[in-house]
């Protein structure tokens, strides 16, 4: 290959037309997947700076820090992007509910052919 994007080790995110890249965080301890939500330079930039994740809103359109409001912070431990630089992978350490509804995850009900099903805890490697 000679795509720098994909082989080199230079930080260069591919962010889509409105200038974002998705973001997926999960638990460092459990591997369980806590959100996914869209960062833009800035978001990414803080996020490096301060070691904890910022993403940007693209309901009301501003960058915000993960539990600003609810105190339900991510600090991330590593942070990962994929091979085309279009899309990270944030392993964190939740400080509370990662989503905004208070459950743990954002991912705590599963597709069935009858609609939806809550997910028990103990199905997500929770602690």
């Amino acid at each position: 290959m000679s795509d720098e994007r994909e082989t080199g080790l230079k930080l260069d995110p591919k962010y889509d037309r409105d200038g974002l890249i998705t973001a997926v965080a999960s638990d460092a301890v459990t591997g369980e997947l806590l959100m996914l939500a869209h960062m833009n330079a800035d978001a990414l930039a803080a996020t490096i700076e301060t070691g904890l994740a910022h993403f940007w809103s693209r309901s009301r359109q501003k960058l915000w820090r993960k539990g600003e409001e609810s105190g339900n912070i991510l600090r991330v431990v590593e942070m990962r992007i994929d091979c085309d630089q279009d899309a990270l992978w944030l392993r964190v350490t939740p400080a509370g509910p990662a989503c905004h509804t208070g459950e743990r995850s954002c991912f705590y009900r599963r597709v069935t052919g009858a609609g939806l099903e809550r997910i028990d805890d103990s199905e997500t490697g929770a602690r």
